[in-house]
């Protein structure tokens, strides 16, 4: 077993027989899991025991689903390596020495060390896409509002969803089909808009005729042999019948910064209850009630959360809401616009998920700022609202490397489609 994959390992059996019967689930574990820790891989809330269950968890037992563990995570979502967790670094069952993705690197690794069949990751700029990558495993992120985020504990609220991990596109579209659909606690949510019965019957991997668009901004930077093994998928793809095309999505060249500075300020807003008061870490002070707010936080709270509030707060503060705050909004509604555009010429796009793979232990946290620019093409997806999938798509000196593909909303189906015709 590799090592931190779960941060609980406490099982969560269901009496009832569903789609789901027979299997197992690793939660990712900043899902609210009724009786069972939800810890979000801080110090902050070690001990924290939720009282009701996420939306999400209700359908795995629905479903049948036997829950192993919460899944180990970057400290509340926050990191693409799985190392910020107060409970140790994950490591990566796919490529020993390297790291599994994060911030749901716990999930992608326990489907790929056969320690869950199936996992649920959340995904607010790449967080369940990188991992999936590194692990060489298929993780899907769905359209904004697809997957009902009751029970989430949010980090960025208008840019993250909670989607599937698994060893197959057909089986993560089967755990698709059980966690997806409106809620009446999520105003956010809708019901599927299928074109058939569910989103694993979709899994025929029928491409003929398909359109894929390649967005040349996205092999930018790219490393050699990630970019020579998309094109042996893209090229595997057009053996089967479909046909591509270079698109053009000029502005992602900002999506990294706007994607960060509306994440770090949402963030900021939402940690803010962790006081040790209200939740969080408890300490003993005899300071007044400030004091100990700040005390609760700085033990609570690991180098890279700190570094998010910080400067998510200083976006939001006066003089400079509109100078970046309001300036990354603009941004997230061209590149939301850019993608509507490209994908009126192309079916689906496709791009690597990372340009990079998996990054070695300890190597980006030594620099913050190269990790988050390796998000560069993940992030850009959630800031358009619009669903993605990673598929393995091959290897580069014997590490995983994964493909993405990105459709119009709501437009899972003809992701899994396409997806289903690599494997």
């Amino acid at each position: 077993m590799s090592e931190n994959i779960f941060i609980t390992e406490e099982t969560i059996e269901s009496d009832d027989d569903g789609p789901l019967s027979g299997q197992t689930v690793a939660v990712k574990d900043n899902i609210s899991t009724a009786g069972v820790r939800t810890t979000c891989g801080s110090r902050m809330l070690e001990e924290y025991v939720p009282p009701y269950d996420a939306t999400v968890v209700s359908r795995l037992k629905d479903a049948g689903a036997t829950i192993v563990g919460k899944a180990n995570m970057d400290e509340f979502g926050m990191g693409s390596t799985t190392e910020t967790s107060h409970f140790g670094a994950t490591k990566n069952p796919a490529a020993p020495g390297r790291v599994p993705g994060g911030s749901s690197g716990g999930s992608a690794a326990a489907v790929a060390a056969g320690e869950a069949d199936l996992a649920l990751g959340s995904d607010t700029g790449g967080s369940i896409r990188c991992p999936a990558a590194f692990c060489g495993v298929v993780g899907i992120k769905p359209t904004y509002g697809l997957v009902s985020r009751y029970g989430l504990v949010a980090y960025g609220n208008s840019l993250e969803q909670i989607g599937p991990f698994a060893n197959a596109v057909e089986d993560a579209a089967a755990l698709l089909d059980v966690v997806a659909g409106s809620d009446d606690r999520d105003a956010t949510t809708r019901e599927p808009q299928l074109e058939g019965e569910s989103y694993a019957e979709a899994a025929t991997g029928d491409v003929d005729g398909l359109t894929i668009g390649v967005p040349t901004e996205l092999l930018e930077g790219a490393d050699e042999g990630v970019v020579e093994t998309f094109w042996d998928a893209i090229a595997d793809l057009e053996s089967q019948g479909a046909e591509y095309r270079e698109v053009s999505l000029p502005s992602v060249e900002h999506a990294v910064e706007a994607y960060y500075v509306i994440a770090m300020s949402e963030a900021s807003s939402n940690l803010a209850r962790f006081d040790g008061v209200r939740y969080g870490h408890d300490v003993e002070s005899e300071g007044n009630w400030n004091e100990t707010f700040a005390q609760a936080r700085k033990e609570g709270f690991g180098d890279e959360v700190k570094r998010r509030i910080l400067l998510g707060t200083y976006a939001l503060s006066a003089g400079y809401h509109d100078k970046y705050y309001k300036k990354a909004q603009d941004a997230r509604a061209w590149v939301k616009q850019d993608f509507d555009e490209a994908l009126e010429e192309a079916d689906v796009l496709a791009s690597p998920t990372m340009p990079v793979p998996p990054f070695e232990r300890g190597e980006s946290l030594e620099d913050p700022l190269q990790m988050y620019l390796a998000d560069a093409n993940t992030v850009p997806v959630n800031l358009a609202d619009l669903p993605a999938i990673s598929v393995p798509a091959g290897e580069t000196d014997g590490l995983p490397v994964g493909l993405q593909l990105v459709g119009p909303a709501f437009g899972e189906e003809r992701l899994i489609r396409t997806a289903s015709a690599l494997e």
